[in-house]
């Protein structure tokens, strides 16, 4: 499958005001299988990255960023991608497919709907919160719970688990 070597992450609007980005490009990406909606979301009163493919609406969650890793976002996304996958399992090479040769570029969020699918993440991420580990940035338990969760996605009709369309989708890549 032909590819461009990076990925977008759409960037929220109160993210880009926390990053001071006045503006951003659309994306460009029409395979939304490389596509991912970015959040800023207080959790415990700490400024967290919420993450959601907007394919499959796989989420994951990295814990109380400071501010030289909110100014390394796209490394600290990728470090953060790859953690999460790497402990439900995934391959690095299906890992390093997902993830791209380059570092991620911004963009606006990808549609109303993956934004729409981006809050009902957020709502199952708070609802979850009990599962926080203060003691790590990656949050593989509250991942697991957000992910394990039936639910409907932008790029796949029905409802299925996270977890399972995006093993879906990374055995088409």
């Amino acid at each position: 499958m032909k590819r461009s070597n990076a990925i977008e992450l759409g960037l929220t609007i109160p993210l880009q005001r926390h990053l001071h980005i006045k503006t951003l490009p659309y994306g460009q990406g029409s395979d939304h299988r490389f596509c991912w909606d970015i959040h800023i979301i207080s959790l415990r009163g700490r400024p967290s990255l919420l993450a959601v493919h907007c394919h499959t609406r796989y989420t994951f969650v990295l814990y109380d960023l400071n501010r030289p890793e909110w100014e390394r976002l796209s490394e600290v996304f990728l470090n953060g991608l790859r953690r999460s996958l790497s402990v439900i399992g995934f391959p690095a090479e299906a890992t390093k497919e997902l993830c791209g040769s380059e570092l991620p570029l911004f963009t606006r969020t990808h549609g109303r709907r993956e934004v729409a699918f981006l809050n009902r993440a957020w709502e199952d991420v708070i609802a979850a919160e009990l599962a926080l580990d203060e003691s790590s940035q990656s949050q593989p338990l509250l991942d697991q719970l957000v992910n394990a969760k039936l639910s409907r996605c932008a790029g796949i009709e029905g409802l299925d688990t996270a977890a399972r369309r995006l093993t879906e989708i990374l055995s088409q890549i």
